[in-house]
């Protein structure tokens, strides 16, 4: 399968590990790598060092926007890049070149290349805007972002960027794509592991190198390390890990509920446009994962 990442690494360590997993996956055809908010270059630069560490010079990675929309900056550093040390890699500069990547790419493969976004949707929403046609290319999008069932509350990529949330999830007028598929919060914390069991079942794991180092910054400050895009990525392989429920999301691009994204019934008539992860198996995750790695 066909498919570019789009990903704010750097903050979270569960991008990372969405990465090392996709370079592993047999299936998957990782066509490039775009990334988004604060300090783009450094996070394409612990991109670059994953896929080296894992053999793999030829996929072009690409440094996108660096603020949202319309609201202020609100990741603006990228923490974990200071663990990069004498890991190698490719150095980049902030060109912003993302965006015009993946309008090629998708415009090259028409109907074959599936889009995952796992961070603040500010690249898709400017793809979108500047190419309309674009999502209706695509074969399918699958969104780390929302929450759905769970709670009335925001999640974290919707919340940086909420008027790119609005755009991506079609409350616009651009063209939907054949497939847009959300994992959010109230199905990804349900995959988890104890830090002490995360570092000691990675140290195990030869193929993350650099990502036990990423990782150190973000043991230093939790207690839990979340698989929220790795269920994203493992899930566009094997779907079976989930459940589905179909709805419109809505997304307010107002306080006091900026970000959120509500789950509605279709409009009369019409189809419902987006699928929500609605449960997972969390042991069946955990298996495809680590066996990808091990």
């Amino acid at each position: 399968m066909k498919l570019l990442l789009d990903t704010d690494i750097g903050n979270d360590i569960d991008d990372a590990l969405a990465l090392a997993y996709l370079l592993r996956e047999p299936q998957c055809e990782l066509l490039g790598i775009t990334t988004v908010c604060g300090e783009p270059e450094k996070r394409c630069e612990m991109a670059s060092a994953i896929c080296r560490h894992l053999g793999r010079t030829d996929i072009p990675i690409h440094p996108g926007c660096p603020v949202p929309l319309s609201i202020a900056q609100r990741q603006p550093t990228c923490p974990q890049a200071a663990r990069l040390g004498d890991w190698p890699r490719d150095r980049f500069v902030a060109d912003n070149s993302a965006v015009d990547f993946l309008r090629r790419t998708i415009r090259a493969n028409p109907g074959e290349v599936t889009l995952l976004a796992i961070g603040p949707l500010t690249n898709i929403a400017t793809l979108f805007s500047l190419d309309p046609e674009i999502p209706s290319l695509l074969k399918g999008l699958y969104l780390m972002c929302g929450r759905f069932f769970d709670a009335n509350v925001g999640e974290w990529n919707a919340f940086l960027d909420p008027w790119a949330t609005y755009i991506v999830y079609g409350n616009g007028t651009h063209p939907r794509p054949p497939a847009h598929v959300s994992f959010g919060l109230d199905v990804t914390t349900k995959v988890r592991l104890p830090c002490d069991e995360a570092r000691r079942r990675f140290a195990t794991l030869s193929g993350l190198g650099p990502v036990r180092d990423f990782a150190e910054v973000w043991f230093s400050r939790a207690e839990h390390v979340i698989f929220h895009d790795p269920l994203a990525a493992v899930c566009i392989f094997h779907p079976e890990v989930c459940t589905y429920k179909e709805a419109f999301v809505r997304v307010s691009v107002t306080e006091p509920t900026l970000g959120w994204t509500v789950p509605c019934p279709a409009p009369k008539g019409e189809k419902a446009p987006h699928s929500l992860a609605h449960t997972v198996d969390a042991d069946a995750f955990f298996r495809i994962w680590f066996g990808a790695l091990a």
